[in-house]
């Protein structure tokens, strides 16, 4: 940062909070016109993500895990359940809660969803030499589990 004409000038191309914000969505915009063609956006593609790993998670767990409200959960959910992608049940101790799961519909595209998230990252990470792709995910990750680790 610096003063002039006594206030404090905000260099937005120097601030990893905007920059990340900024790659973010520029992320955001290529990948649902990459999952487009398969019928997903990009908020059921990474509760996919979650679900192709483990499914039968509930909707706490979702949020939890992808650190989103359950209001903006309940929301992609019910998406979801009306494209015939998830199915809830009944939760087996918790009878206040249900268990998301996937259908043979969301199965079947985990293949060519995760082909077009792959392309979209091998674009972004093609603006960096071979040797700084990795370490450069590595950094991100280990900033995301700081700021995780220190929620607001």
């Amino acid at each position: 940062m610096q003063v002039t004409d006594g206030r404090m000038d905000f260099d937005k191309t120097r601030s990893a909070g905007y920059l990340a914000n900024h790659l973010a969505r520029l992320f955001a915009q290529h990948l649902a016109a990459g999952i487009a063609p398969v019928g997903l956006a990009p908020a059921q593609f990474m509760t996919l993500l979650e679900l192709w790993r483990e499914d039968g998670l509930t909707q706490a767990e979702l949020c939890a895990r992808l650190d989103v409200e359950q209001a903006t959960m309940a929301g992609t959910l019910g998406r979801m359940a009306r494209d015939g992608l998830i199915e809830r049940r009944a939760h087996p101790v918790d009878r206040r809660a249900q268990t998301v799961h996937l259908t043979s519909r969301a199965r079947a595209l985990e293949g060519p969803a995760t082909a077009a998230a792959q392309a979209v990252n091998a674009q972004a990470l093609s603006a960096l030499p071979e040797a700084d792709r990795e370490p450069f995910v590595a950094s991100l990750s280990r900033i995301v589990a700081e700021m995780r680790r220190r929620k607001p």
